[in-house]
């Protein structure tokens, strides 16, 4: 059997190895490293198979949502609402650029954004909502888009970890994640669904003057050369990356089939056991799978994984500490016991391999080994 890995890029390479080194020997050879053609390519590519109007390429995920929300021209001391259970990087660009972090709960279910936390934590500073299509699917988009409209709000989706998972609204359109809000960001790091050899990121929306701002913030806010309309900031996602990126795009919806196996796998095996409550699928998203994520019930989550890594199985906790328990955002608004949910999540959730190269033998040895865990503790 092959070694077991949460992520198994280089088994994934040599699949595509004979593309990959072509396009990056053809970069080499062109000397266009930066803003080169490769470049424009994968953002057209990126534009046709998400359905939208513009794509900005960026340096990283990060990146991606900090633009964004300089280019809706939120001002410090603007609130912009976020769930509690999530990965940092949303929390901390709205910090970042003086903005005010509002944590909310998350859906119990979904582990996506809950919308009845979101009415309530509105005030008339609110001005945006991050909503984070959270381990491979969309969070309730219409109920979200919903609120924006009765408040005056933009949402700035987080898609991070659900490109090409499709969201149908309630007009029954299908609709891509992160092409939904006024403004979609994503990560290209490379253990994402598409991930490149480094950093990269890049930005989705469909309103022209918005992608306008968002070129020029990305280039030190120059229109022209050494003409700085804007404040601005350098993020650029490099020729090499766009190269690979362009390879692996094709080859996208093909990786989602492949996590989707492995996942219904994954179901099979668990189900019925009364310790682990498998991914609940939302009926109105399609599940990329980023992560395979179960909660434990009454189980030693820190033995679990001593066990797991005996038995040469990585296993990973996503997320241990909730946002608004975390030192760095700590606030007199948040006290232990505000968001339930999310607490429990963080002290119960457990992510098992999810990639796709995985194989039946593999995905065997996991949950057998996870349920002789489980059923004999």
């Amino acid at each position: 059997m092959k070694k077991i890995q949460m992520v198994d890029l280089k088994s994934q390479y040599e699949k595509i190895k004979n593309e990959i080194d072509k396009s990056i020997i053809n970069v080499i050879e062109s000397t266009a490293f930066i803003n080169g053609p490769e470049v424009n390519n994968f953002q057209s590519d990126l534009e046709k198979y998400l359905g939208i109007k513009h794509v900005i390429p960026c340096a990283n995920g990060t990146d991606a949502l900090q633009v964004a929300m300089m280019a809706l021209g939120l001002k410090p001391g603007d609130e912009v609402i976020a769930p509690s259970f999530t990965f940092v990087a949303t929390a901390e660009v709205i910090a970042l650029l003086g903005l005010t972090p509002v944590l909310v709960d998350v859906n119990p279910d979904t582990f996506n954004i809950d919308p009845k936390a979101i009415i309530k934590a509105i005030t008339p500073k609110t001005k945006a909502i991050v909503p984070v299509h959270l381990f491979g699917q969309c969070c309730d988009m219409d109920a979200i888009i919903e609120i924006a409209v009765e408040n005056n709000l933009f949402i700035i989706e987080d898609t991070c970890q659900a490109i090409g998972a499709d969201f149908k609204m309630k007009d029954s359109s299908v609709k891509k994640a992160g092409t939904i809000g006024h403004i979609g960001c994503t990560s290209f790091f490379p253990s994402k669904n598409l991930g490149c050899y480094g950093d990269g990121g890049a930005i989705f929306t469909n309103d022209d003057e918005l992608a306008k701002k968002l070129r020029i913030i990305v280039n030190h806010g120059m229109t022209v050369r050494y003409y700085h309309d804007m404040i601005g900031v350098n993020s650029r996602l490099d020729s090499f990356q766009a190269a690979v990126l362009r390879i692996k795009l094709k080859h996208l919806d093909e990786y989602a089939d492949a996590r989707e196996k492995a996942a219904s796998y994954y179901d099979r095996a668990f189900e019925g056991c009364l310790k682990l409550k498998t991914p609940t699928r939302f009926e109105k998203s399609t599940h990329v799978f980023h992560q395979y994520t179960l909660v434990t019930n009454n189980v030693d989550r820190l033995k679990l994984i001593e066990f797991l890594q005996e038995r040469g199985i990585p296993a990973m906790v996503y997320y241990p500490i909730p946002m608004h328990l975390q030192k760095a955002y700590q606030d007199s608004r948040y006290h232990e016991g505000e968001f339930p949910v999310s607490e429990s999540l963080s002290k119960n959730v457990i992510s098992l391999p999810m990639h796709t190269e995985l194989d039946e033998e593999q995905l065997e040895h996991i949950s057998n080994a996870v349920l002789e865990f489980v059923n004999e503790n």
